[in-house]
């Protein structure tokens, strides 16, 4: 059975948005079937990616906005987590923002990751899941 789905979400990036992306995400999981090993994995690795957008992408206070595109076709499930912030930039030293523990555990977590920094400093990061169901034990 196909099973396809799309989400699409822009909101303010403040850390109650965060929350809204989990929601969304256990919304998708609950109708679909999803293992609970693997939602909380998903829920982990899209709450980093969504989180760094409210951290990082608008420093000094400047408000901007977070998005999400989750598409699940049949066991694939693929996350876009998009801002329009300053880009990443390479920590300088300890004491610094930048590139911390966050993209390795989104990297474990995911099947697949992409990172793309645009010279404008939009951000995106591309996580691709194979979705297992509680339905694939039987």
């Amino acid at each position: 059975m196909s099973r396809d789905a799309s989400i699409e979400m822009t909101l303010p990036a403040r850390p109650e948005s965060v929350t809204v992306v989990r929601q969304a995400l256990s919304g998708l999981a609950e109708v679909d079937g999803w293992s609970p090993a693997f939602l909380t994995d998903a829920k982990i690795a899209v709450s980093e990616a969504s989180t760094n957008v409210v951290v990082h992408a608008y420093p000094d206070g400047n408000s901007g906005m977070l998005s999400v595109t989750m598409t699940l076709n049949d066991d694939r499930l693929v996350v876009v987590v998009r801002d329009q912030g300053v880009g990443i930039a390479p920590r300088l030293n300890d004491r610094s923002a930048g590139l911390g523990l966050g993209l390795p555990l989104i990297a474990a977590l995911s099947s697949e990751v992409q990172v793309k920094s645009k010279d404008d400093g939009h951000t995106e990061v591309s996580m691709m899941f194979v979705v297992p169901r509680d339905d694939d034990a039987q």
